[in-house]
């Protein structure tokens, strides 16, 4: 190992990364601000290990299965990269075609799939309520079934976006600020906006993981959003006491231009209008199909009402000199999120943050499924 990776593995911390393994990712909130800081030092040590041609061959002849009930082409691609890169068999599976619609439960699907893979991916994100639940109750389900075989194995649940966080994307986002500002990231001021899309009714857990994660890392968080799309009050309160533990700051304001002025970096995002989101649950609970589809118009109407909410270059004009970073967890609705301009400049930037994201779902199997991780990438 050469010097500059050797440099890199002397940060990591043995009993920081003891006390991950066999440990599920499901919110970052679960996870303290040491482990989260040990997380993202070996998702950067990974990520040397890749340019610098070294392998990581931690899991030979083991399976990643990852289960998506929502489309998806980045968190795919960066699933099948980092298990690969661990030298594991990744598995991509469409959630509709399980048995969960027939009646098949949470827990059984934990139990009949961890039965035979190594590590579980889950995307579940489109229904408030229900993404994270049915990921913690397919957790309980895994466990049960190890302990009840005698199965030592450790098979990990990473949650690859709920609806109330998305924690290997803003975990890659934190790597990426950590890598522009060369570390230093207390007081920077970070705009988390709405911003409008004719697309669809977007899941809140993207702002939501971003307001209750980046503030315990010091930094200065204003959330903007038209009235009417306010984000869970657990994830609100949650970002509050993020900003107590950080030292940095968290703050709501209605006024797109007020929240990007000054701003070091904006992540102007789309969500869904809360209340509508609500009802939504209600109509996906009893079933009715023809509610959820006018519902989502009624979503994508009220959308309309705020078309002039764009990252336009008039508005980063309004940021620190300028020059904010401008980030997204893609794909970005161009012409309406944010300008042509504006995107065209910061496609590789974009490009990049996305790229981190295999590295942090390394990051998270390795030390949830190796006990010894220092020792064993030394």
């Amino acid at each position: 190992m050469n010097d500059p990776l050797r440099a890199r593995l002397g940060t990591l911390s043995g009993d920081t990364l003891a006390g991950l393994y066999n440990r599920s990712y499901l919110e970052t909130k679960d996870w303290s601000l040491d482990e989260l800081t040990q997380l993202e030092r070996v998702a950067a040590l990974f990520e040397s290990m890749d340019r610098a041609g070294k392998s990581a061959p931690l899991f030979s002849g083991e399976l990643g299965y990852a289960l998506f009930f929502d489309n998806s082409t980045r968190t795919k691609s960066s699933w099948a990269g980092a298990v690969s890169r661990l030298h594991a068999h990744p598995v991509i599976v469409d959630g509709t075609s399980t048995q969960v619609a027939h009646g098949e439960t949470a827990e059984e699907t934990g139990a009949m799939l961890g039965m035979n893979a190594h590590a579980l991916g889950i995307r579940h994100d489109l229904i408030l309520g229900e993404g994270n639940r049915f990921m913690r109750d397919a957790d309980a389900g895994v466990r049960d079934y190890l302990k009840e075989t005698g199965d030592e194995r450790a098979v990990p649940i990473i949650n690859l976006q709920c609806d109330i966080d998305h924690p290997t994307q803003t975990m890659a986002d934190l790597a990426w600020l950590k890598d522009r500002f060369s570390g230093e990231l207390a007081g920077k001021k970070v705009a988390v906006s709405w911003a409008y899309s004719p697309s669809y009714a977007k899941p809140l857990s993207v702002p939501q993981g971003l307001i209750t994660l980046l503030p315990r890392f010091g930094m200065n968080v204003t959330l903007a959003h038209p009235e009417g799309y306010a984000l869970m009050p657990e994830c609100l309160a949650d970002a509050a006491s993020a900003a107590s533990e950080g030292g940095g700051s968290f703050e709501v304001t209605h006024d797109m231009d007020a929240a990007f002025e000054g701003a070091h970096v904006v992540y102007p995002k789309s969500w869904g209008p809360f209340e509508l989101m609500m009802e939504r649950v209600a109509a996906n609970r009893e079933g009715d199909r023809d509610r959820m589809a006018a519902i989502e118009a009624r979503s994508l109407e009220q959308n309309r009402q705020h078309r002039d909410w764009i990252c336009n270059e008039k508005r980063i004009a309004r940021t620190d000199g300028g020059n904010a970073l401008y980030m997204h967890c893609l794909p970005a609705d161009i012409g309406d999120e944010v300008s042509a301009a504006v995107m065209a400049k910061a496609k590789w930037d974009v490009a990049k943050e996305a790229n981190k994201k295999v590295y942090v779902i390394m990051a998270l199997l390795a030390a949830a499924k190796v006990d010894d991780l220092a020792g064993r990438i030394a």
